[in-house]
């Protein structure tokens, strides 16, 4: 157990892969906090730390952990601030911190977009190499029925602005966010999106169904079928398959996975193309008709 010289406002997340980076709440909440899947920022009001404060906590981390080297900026978009704010941020974290290597943060495509390329060179250059994005789903109408805010294009907009800044991006497409309905087209469309971005890192994860929140629902027209076992293994080969990538490392691996999956696409394809039909094949036929959830007919 470490003592931490400040108090997190909770609840607080961060990706897997940032479970030893020190991490700084920048913002509070999500600046958009509408996607209807998402329930994640639900309990805060959204809002931008006092830039005091963030110097305050960044100085006390570095005498409790001065040789800490990775660094994640919190809630859940702090690219939302303006360059000139996010600059003098990295810039403390790099003169507290000797031995800083990176600094990480989710991002949004519209986040992305509204700096230009130099911006965010200039954000690299200062320490921002790794943005993570949930692109959630390739096809427009699923954003749509989700509330995302985004399209394919704007998304492929955003992240290829950051890879030409000299970024690293982490990406993640939900398995079964259309349903059965547009389980098809939300698998070969995300798989699409991938392919022109050619993200460092991809992952998949099973949407949790969220219960409290009618409004997924009435976007979906009241009748949201959800995919069973079966539905989305066959929906994550088909997204899989469709893929044409030649570095991304690739995880399926999230605690709503029920199939692990590892590999780096394009060289290890085929074989967990093979791991997802051995399931389907091998499996007891009565459960992978089984959802993970229910079925909703509201």
């Amino acid at each position: 157990m470490y003592y931490l010289p400040i108090t997190y406002h909770e609840p607080l997340y961060r990706p897997p892969s940032e479970a030893r980076s020190v991490i700084f709440q920048v913002t509070l909440g999500c600046s958009w906090n509408r996607c209807t899947f998402c329930s994640m920022y639900n309990s805060k009001q959204f809002r931008i730390r006092e830039e005091g404060e963030i110097f305050a906590e960044i100085r006390a981390m570095s005498r409790t952990f001065p040789r800490a080297r990775r660094f994640f900026l919190a809630d859940g978009d702090a690219l939302v601030l303006t360059t000139s704010k996010l600059l003098p941020i990295l810039e403390e974290i790099t003169r507290s911190f000797p031995q800083a290597s990176r600094v990480s943060a989710y991002a949004s495509p519209r986040n992305l977009n509204a700096k230009s390329t130099e911006e965010l060179t200039a954000l690299r250059k200062a320490g921002l190499t790794l943005i993570y994005l949930g692109i959630e789903s390739g096809d427009d109408e699923v954003l749509r029925r989700v509330g995302k805010g985004e399209t394919a294009e704007s998304t492929v907009r955003g992240l290829l602005k950051a890879r030409d800044a000299g970024m690293m991006s982490s990406v993640m497409i939900i398995n079964g966010l259309g349903g059965r309905r547009y389980s098809e087209r939300h698998a070969v469309a995300s798989a699409r999106v991938v392919n022109r971005v050619e993200p460092d890192y991809l992952s998949t994860l099973v949407l949790t169904i969220p219960r409290l929140n009618p409004e997924f629902y009435r976007g979906f027209d009241n009748c949201f079928e959800e995919l069973t076992m079966k539905g989305l293994l066959e929906e994550q080969r088909l997204f899989l398959e469709h893929t044409a990538l030649q570095h991304s490392l690739f995880r399926s691996s999230h605690a709503s996975n029920f199939l692990v999956l590892k590999g780096v696409l394009e060289g290890d394809k085929e074989r967990l193309l093979g791991q997802i039909d051995h399931v389907l094949q091998h499996t007891d036929p009565e459960y992978l008709t089984m959802s993970v959830h229910h079925t909703y007919h509201l």
